[in-house]
């Protein structure tokens, strides 16, 4: 099938903007499709409307454009089951069934996971009632980590500094249902104290390839303050994982993960995306955890964005001989090579983002910004309007850029992003301060 293969693209963020374009490149691809697909998708594949979440509805539309494999992006339709609904049509797609999708799904779900599986983690406890949840804060004696059981876009995290905030984010989550159905079960977590880590392995069922490690900035301003969001920014690679720390995450948790599905009769076919804590090596003194040791936050079951962003601009080579090779349960003698050194992306955000904003604000200035070396803008919550491209999500666009170290990729990045204009824009400025030295 070299050069005949067409692929759908499913969802609308700059995660599949990245996807689809590097996958638009691969020498064994004739036309991608975008379902949803944004404003920067439109410029290199087709965009076909349907939602995402209904496995009959991508099955047709599918079927309607004679698509060959299908690479789910977002975590809503892997929780909804598309995936298993392809499978059943006989469509080859990436991305795991809904049962390994709840180990994002859920995670109560994914806590026991851990626990059964002795994966390290903080210790937590499950309610599905708010008197109970915030009677145990209390007893607690301690602040904690409020996570919204169910999916809720990245944002349905409140790490507490005090009891009494601790009990305030229970009563946003499970009464005032701040991030909706999601907070009808919470999840009370220990608090860890160290650096955040993204680590990336695509999945066959029996085997895995390791991707590049990347840190995630979820706070909406500068030295990481303010409300969780989806993610404000990305860079790769973390100084904080040394070569002795990534041998602990793929000795710790990557293996003791792949062999506690294969245990619990789950073939995980897809990108896992593990969020994990690196404790430094001098810990809090009221800390438990061990110096320089991976815990695991949580489980996503699909790419990070705007990780994928940074990873897919240091990427040498085509992803799409990785992405089948998962899907086929087959990534026997598949490689994954870094070609550039550094990569970060820098989120634009709306103004109000993660709260209300405003949509149809007009967005200007892309092209200027695109020409500078070593620069990809991917679109996030972009659109169409006739000719002009306008605003329709809180994360607007991710501006990604390569280099030598990561000072130079943020030069890059911080340079393109001040050339777009867009009225209530806000961004971070200090996107990778860990790893930067000016």
């Amino acid at each position: 099938m070299a050069g005949n293969m067409r692929v759908l693209v499913l969802g609308s963020g700059a995660r599949e903007h990245a996807l689809a374009k590097r996958i638009a490149r691969s020498p064994l691809v004739q036309a991608v499709l975008c379902a949803p697909g944004n404003g920067g998708t439109a410029a290199f594949a087709r965009n076909a409307s349907v939602d995402p979440e209904d496995g009959a509805a991508v099955v047709a539309l599918a079927r309607a454009h004679a698509i060959d494999f299908v690479v789910v992006g977002p975590e809503a339709p892997l929780v909804a089951g598309v995936v298993d609904a392809l499978q059943a049509a006989g469509i080859l797609a990436f991305g795991p069934t809904r049962s390994g999708a709840r180990l994002e799904g859920s995670k109560s779900f994914s806590k026991e996971f851990m626990k059964r599986h002795a994966i390290p983690t903080a210790a937590a406890w499950s309610f599905d009632d708010a008197d109970a949840a915030i009677a145990h804060a209390r007893a607690h004696g301690k602040p904690l980590v409020v996570k919204a059981d169910g999916l809720a876009a990245g944002k349905g995290v409140v790490v507490a500094d005090s009891v009494e905030e601790t009990v305030q984010a229970i009563e946003r989550v499970m009464r005032a249902r701040e991030f909706g159905a999601a907070g009808a079960r919470v999840l009370l977590e220990e608090r860890l104290f160290g650096q955040e880590v993204s680590y990336h392995v695509v999945l066959d069922g029996t085997r895995f390839v390791a991707l590049a490690p990347a840190q995630d900035h979820k706070r909406l301003l500068d030295g990481d303050r303010g409300p969780n969001t989806g993610g404000m920014g990305a860079y790769s690679p973390p100084p904080v994982v040394t070569p002795e720390v990534e041998a602990k995450i793929l000795a710790r948790v990557v293996q003791p993960t792949l062999a506690g599905l294969r245990a619990d009769g789950i073939e995980y076919r897809g990108a896992l995306f593990i969020g994990l804590m690196i404790c430094p090596s001098r810990s809090r003194a009221e800390a438990r955890f061990d110096s320089e040791e991976p815990y695991v936050i949580e489980y996503n079951a699909r790419f990070g964005d705007p990780e994928t962003q940074v990873l897919l601009a240091r990427l040498a080579g085509d992803v799409l001989p990785l992405l089948l090779g998962s899907a086929r349960g087959d990534l026997a003698g598949i490689e994954v090579r870094w070609d550039a050194p550094c990569a970060l992306s820098v989120v634009v955000a709306a103004g109000g983002y993660p709260g209300a904003y405003r949509k149809g604000t007009p967005i200007r200035g892309l092209a200027a910004a695109a020409q500078l070396p070593d620069v990809e803008i991917f679109h996030a919550g972009t659109r169409l309007d006739g000719d002009v491209l306008v605003t329709a999500g809180g994360r607007v666009l991710s501006v990604t850029a390569s280099g030598a170290d990561i000072d130079a990729a943020a030069e890059r990045a911080y340079a393109a992003a001040a050339r777009i204009e867009l009225d209530g824009a806000q961004y971070r400025h200090d996107i990778g301060h860990h790893a930067r030295k000016r």
